[in-house]
């Protein structure tokens, strides 16, 4: 039965503080990166401290689901790191509490806070990211003339259109105008040219000011109003400054969130699933009426004249068949109608193919963007849990607290999540991908990683030791650290000078015989190498001998002998004979071309280091043998 301990109170103490704060700082920079996304509609607006108020507390609430993660996945790695380096975390391991132990009550709030980021998905956040949208698309109807961009048709002002290649953002004027004024009928439409104008609100924000300098009014003119003439078409003025007024009113009123009702991320999951059938349903409708069409239209039989019936029967007798031969019985007129024809005929039905693959494919992606959002619901909840078994071991292994190395390490975890969920959402949304690919990405590299750390942590495994991933690394590529004798103060036995001269002279004897025989500077044997492997006991012997020979003239106070002590090369005794111990595991690197490959070329390059290690070995032997015969001389 769970039990709440002393221990479970201490660490959810610790815990809780940590997230408390972490969270408060995620939510801000989160607020802080969709405020400035959405900067330029809030700046210069006038918007009232309410609207604003509102704004960024829907924001702060679409924000709080995305930032409970990362404060997890911060406060966990902060809290079992302070315990592993003030030593509290040993303690607690010495009284034979295991790490999953220690874990227990950091799981089921953890799994309170998974549960609670769901119900915020699902009931909350629909509703904040619907008003928010809503609260966007009114910002933008407020003052229009801080929005115009340079260079794009802006028709954000009611019936009108307009261009501006250049706009001066100090005194708000804008050069070389194009506008067009559209109306429901065609017959009155105006284009408006000019070198430059100023676009402003009038005092009570009801109608926008256009002032309009050097231009021309071209405008089609009504029939009605000219009569049955049709010499004047359209009326055309030139002036040197144009007053305009546009109805427009531009208070802060909310606008009609009627046009956010596809949007599946202001919908819960039980309103995304009667949705998605809804559109499953009424596209399968449309796909099957597309289908009959395209029967009726491909597919029906065509009826024939009798005298067309009577060509066709001919073509299709004549042996072999010559399908160019109606057309070239054809007069040069018939042939151009008929090449006209068919033309019309093919671009008319690629049209009809290119507009219904819209339709479907719109639909498509509106399925697709719904079920992605199901599932999102899911997998944010469940990245709570995964990022607290990140947080938490890792926490244990580095056993590093403060705000140092845990954030750099919550960042770079939280910039992998983000960028496997990111990529899987946008190809999945863009259909490249399958949904569960796309949003099982992150899940399916997370959790194992999780996973994987717990085990190492609980195993108390060095799995963050610099030292051994150092040491691999320079065995892989061959590097090695050069030998560091220096003199004793204190030479408590004499080296045997005789002995160890006696037995160098006789590994050079043996280090001239093995070069003889094993011939290290020519390429190593392939099938040696990776399937008849035959050991090679002489170097492992050799190094034996050498290395007593050095630790016993490391007694000496000769400086000189120390000195070429310190020349001698760490033997690597196995690499130049095969890559792996295990006779499978190099069968495998063979088979393996890329792998075999590689440590074909590392084994020649440790036979050819080899033969260079012999030689400086035999030159070493031969300086100590030197200057151990000028000690043991005896002295005339």
């Amino acid at each position: 039965m769970f039990r709440i301990k002393k221990l479970d109170i201490f660490i959810a103490k610790q815990f809780g503080m940590l997230f408390t704060g972490a969270f408060f700082i995620s939510i801000f920079v989160l607020m802080m990166q969709m405020v400035w996304k959405y900067a330029e509609k809030l700046v210069g607006k006038g918007l009232s401290v309410d609207v604003l108020a509102e704004f960024f507390w829907h924001m702060a609430l679409m924000a709080v689901p995305q930032a409970l993660p990362i404060a997890i996945l911060l406060s966990s790695l902060i809290t079992f790191g302070n315990l592993g380096e003030s030593s509290e975390f040993t303690a607690i391991k010495s009284a034979g509490v295991p790490l999953i132990k220690a874990f227990r009550g950091l799981i089921v709030i953890v799994s309170l806070i998974a549960v609670g980021s769901f119900y915020i998905q699902n009931n909350i956040s629909p509703d904040a990211h619907r008003k928010l949208t809503q609260l966007l698309i009114s910002m933008q109807q407020k003052s229009p003339e801080l929005e115009i961009p340079e260079g794009v048709f802006y028709d954000g002002i009611p019936q009108t259109n307009l261009y501006v290649e250049k706009k001066n953002l100090e005194t708000g004027h804008l050069y070389n105008i194009m506008i067009y004024r559209m109306t429901d009928s065609y017959e009155d439409q105006a284009i408006i040219l000019a070198d430059s104008g100023m676009l402003q609100s009038t005092a009570e924000k009801k109608h926008l000011v256009l002032n309009l300098w050097n231009g021309e009014w071209f405008e089609n003119m009504r029939s009605q109003e000219l009569g049955n003439s049709a010499n004047v078409p359209y009326r055309r003025e030139t002036f040197a400054h144009k007053k305009i007024l546009i109805d427009f009113d531009a208070d802060f009123n909310l606008s009609d969130a009627s046009g956010l009702s596809s949007d599946a991320r202001t919908k819960g999951i039980s309103k995304i699933r009667q949705d998605r059938d809804s559109l499953i349903t009424v596209y399968d409708s449309v796909g099957k009426a597309y289908f009959a069409d395209a029967k009726t239209m491909y597919y029906a039989p065509v009826k024939l004249k009798k005298q067309d019936r009577k060509l066709v029967r001919q073509i299709l007798s004549t042996k072999p068949m010559n399908v160019d031969s109606l057309y070239e019985k054809m007069s040069p007129e018939e042939r151009r109608r008929t090449i006209d024809n068919a033309l019309s005929v093919s671009q008319q039905a690629v049209s009809d193919l290119d507009f219904k693959a819209m339709v479907t494919s719109d639909a498509d992606k509106v399925i697709r963007q719904h079920t992605i959002e199901e599932i999102n619901k899911y997998t944010l909840a469940l990245t709570c849990l995964i990022f607290f078994f990140i947080g938490a071991p890792l926490g244990a292994i580095i056993k590093k607290g403060g705000l140092g190395l845990p954030i750099i390490i919550s960042v770079l975890v939280y910039i992998i999540y983000y960028t496997l969920d990111n990529t899987g959402y946008r190809m999945a949304r863009q259909g490249t991908w399958a949904i569960w690919f796309g949003k099982g990405m992150s899940p399916t590299i997370l959790i194992p990683t999780a996973i994987f750390i717990t085990y190492k942590a609980n195993n108390d495994s060095a799995v963050f030791n610099m030292d051994l991933y150092r040491n691999l690394l320079m065995r892989m590529l061959g590097l090695r650290v050069k030998r560091s004798i220096s003199s004793k103060e204190v030479i408590i036995n004499t080296p045997h000078y005789i002995e160890d001269a006696e037995t160098l002279s006789k590994l050079n004897k043996e280090i001239v015989a093995y070069a003889e025989k094993v011939h290290l500077k020519s390429p190593p044997n392939v099938i040696r190498t990776f399937f008849k492997y035959q050991p090679d006991h002489e170097i492992e012997r050799i190094s034996e001998e050498m290395e007593t020979v050095i630790e016993d003239l490391g007694n000496t106070r000769n400086r000189l002998i120390i000195s070429e002590l310190n020349k001698y090369p760490f033997l690597v005794t196995k690499a130049h004979t095969r890559p792996f111990d295990h006779k499978w595991m190099n069968i495998l690197a063979a088979i393996f071309v890329p792998v075999g490959l590689f440590c074909y070329i590392r084994m020649w390059r440790f036979r050819l280091r080899l033969y260079g290690d012999l030689k400086t070995i035999k030159t070493v032997n031969e300086n100590i043998i030197s200057e151990i015969n000028k000690i043991t001389a005896p002295k005339g």
